[in-house]
């Protein structure tokens, strides 16, 4: 008889209101883990490392950085996509997921990804040797127009890097044979820096920013900026539109993103928390101090800006011959 009686009260108390599933502890539980796809020491690390510090206390909860390098960024990039869907895995995208399946390295694409934010862009540009004959842009231009192909040799990246497919990009836009200006590979775009300065090549198409040092030190002159508006950094420097009126613009961006079907209640926080932690005073200096470009775009911004990206070096790459 007590056993029957237990159906009844159970039913009384779900009329009443007074039964209810036990409470959800509020994401998050536990620590974050923030992939990096490149190595440590890196541009993207330090991005990476300085927003885990400061997610971790808009969260309260660890954020560790792991380094998953390998494959051009293959390795990295499938981690943070194929991760667990449940807001504990996420990491910082780069310009590369834009470029790997064009290359035939991998079938991912930046649509196997949920981008919550975009928070840093640094625009190419276009560096000479402080004692190189051109002093404009224009100048440059009409030399490699006018003179014969190799007179002009750019490096900066390898083959088919990002600050290659910048100098194609620019090339394509006014009107250049492609061939005018051989590319030599270098690892990384400090290298391309030392071997112009030492005349090794004439020209390095990548960040003002990678730059600054030899340009404080009136080594390299900075003769435009791939960019909508002129950079806080180099005030003195003009876009590329107003130095030769072309409109080829790009920048190498960073971006936080996390595998798709995230739950939605850790997905508005992590949101939140982005924004938060992009909008502090100690990401702001921190970015500002090392001449690192600040730009914010929440999730649909940052969406459209990485698929647009994605075509544009896509048509490049496919009209260089540098897709698979």
């Amino acid at each position: 008889m007590k056993r029957r009686a237990v159906l009844p009260l159970l039913a009384a108390g779900c009329m009443l209101g007074t039964w209810s599933a036990p409470a959800f502890a509020e994401y998050p539980e536990r620590p974050i883990e923030m992939i990096v796809p490149w190595g440590a020491g890196g541009g993207t690390d330090a991005v990476g490392r300085i927003f885990a510090q400061i997610l971790q206390e808009e969260l309260g909860k660890p954020v560790n950085v792991v380094n998953r390098t390998g494959g051009s960024g293959v390795v990295g990039h499938t981690a943070i996509a194929r991760g667990k869907p449940d807001g504990y895995t996420i990491g910082v995208m780069t310009i590369e997921i834009d470029m790997m399946h064009w290359q035939g390295l991998t079938d991912l694409t930046y649509k196997d990804f949920d981008i919550l934010a975009l928070v840093n862009a640094d625009p190419g540009g276009i560096m000479v040797a402080e004692d190189a004959p051109w002093k404009t842009a224009a100048e440059l231009r009409d030399a490699i127009k006018s003179e014969p192909p190799g007179t002009v040799k750019a490096s900066g990246t390898g083959q088919g890097g990002i600050w290659h497919l910048n100098l194609l990009g620019w090339l394509m836009s006014e009107g250049i044979p492609l061939q005018s200006v051989p590319f030599v590979p270098s690892q990384g775009a400090n290298a391309g820096l030392t071997d112009m300065v030492a005349g090794g090549v004439q020209m390095v198409p990548s960040s003002l920013a990678e730059g600054r040092a030899l340009i404080d030190a009136d080594r390299v002159r900075a003769l435009a900026s791939m960019s909508d508006e002129r950079q806080d950094l180099f005030p003195d420097t003009p876009t590329l539109k107003e130095a030769t009126d072309s409109d080829w613009k790009l920048s190498v961006w960073r971006a936080i993103a996390a595998p798709k079907d995230m739950p939605p209640e850790a997905r508005e926080r992590l949101i939140a928390a982005i924004e938060k932690a992009y909008n502090s005073d100690a990401y702001q200096n921190f970015m500002k101090d090392r001449g690192f470009g600040l730009r914010w775009a929440g999730p649909e911004e940052a969406t459209a800006t990485v698929a647009a990206d994605d075509a544009s070096l896509g048509d490049i790459m496919k009209k260089a011959g540098l897709a698979k």
